[in-house]
């Protein structure tokens, strides 16, 4: 069995530019991801698709294999799927080895549980299910407790007596830590018309907390993944700033890499 792990890079941000590329507690966001996928016992090879040149180069410092993306595929409506199957194409196309399973990773997400990436491998071959995910318990925004409003009335969203958390309905969602898929669900270009036709029909969890994960997107959610971080010791703290510096070192950064890609 040859499992690939695909990390996912973009340039382009719209919440936070180029927040795969900033530095956290040490080292590239991005390079937390990749350092995920270099700890699991199944992987056999990474593969990093990005249109971006410091992504790129933080993927050859690491030993990862390196894909550059075309720019139709590096857009924020893109399929995923498209631009992981092309990653995976160029791959097996270069090595003649063909792929038995794919980890799809994002690289802006740079706090995962640990071992989370083998435990969802083990369920899809445990299960031989087509997919498997990582997901987390809704909690505060849960639909029996969200409204509509006409103007500023209240309407519920789905109609209930429900005041106690205990009371609700357990839901999850997908928290962007993990997913694994067979190669054969990539399928052709024709499957991009639904965006998750390559999950398959049989779509397995892993439930996980929702401290188990950070998906930057706004900076609020990277200083909450620093803290995380910080939190489980595996921070590099930085060098302090100088003292002629008045502002904080990670806020610095990021004023440094919005403007990266653009030079």
């Amino acid at each position: 069995m040859n499992v690939l792990a695909v990390v996912l890079s973009r340039a382009g941000s719209k919440g936070l530019p180029n927040k795969c590329v900033l530095p956290l507690c040490g080292q590239p966001v991005l390079a937390h991801a990749i350092g995920h996928a270099q700890q699991s016992r199944y992987v056999d090879e990474i593969i990093l698709t990005t249109d971006s040149a410091r992504a790129a180069a933080i993927g050859r410092s690491a030993g990862v294999w390196v894909v550059d993306r075309p720019p139709e595929l590096a857009t924020d409506s893109a399929p995923v799927v498209a631009a992981v199957r092309h990653a995976v194409d160029q791959y097996e196309q270069a090595t003649a080895s063909p792929s038995d399973v794919i980890v799809i990773l994002y690289g802006n997400v740079p706090v995962r549980a640990d071992g989370i990436i083998d435990r969802c491998v083990d369920h899809l071959l445990a299960t031989g299910c087509d997919s498997v995910r990582t997901v987390a318990p809704v909690t505060k925004r849960h639909p029996d407790w969200l409204h509509r409003l006409d103007g500023d009335r209240m309407a519920q969203f789905r109609p209930n007596s429900i005041d106690r958390r205990q009371d609700l309905e357990p839901l999850y969602y997908h928290d962007g830590s993990v997913v694994v898929v067979r190669r054969a669900g990539l399928g052709g270009p024709e499957a991009d018309e639904d965006p998750h036709a390559f999950l398959g029909r049989d779509r397995r969890a892993v439930v996980q907390q929702e401290e188990d994960t950070v998906d930057i997107d706004t900076l609020a959610d990277f200083y909450r993944a620093e803290a995380l971080i910080r939190a489980r010791n595996e921070a590099v703290l930085p060098e302090p700033p100088t003292a002629g510096s008045r502002r904080p070192p990670f806020t610095a950064a990021i004023a440094y890499a919005s403007g990266y890609e653009r030079r």
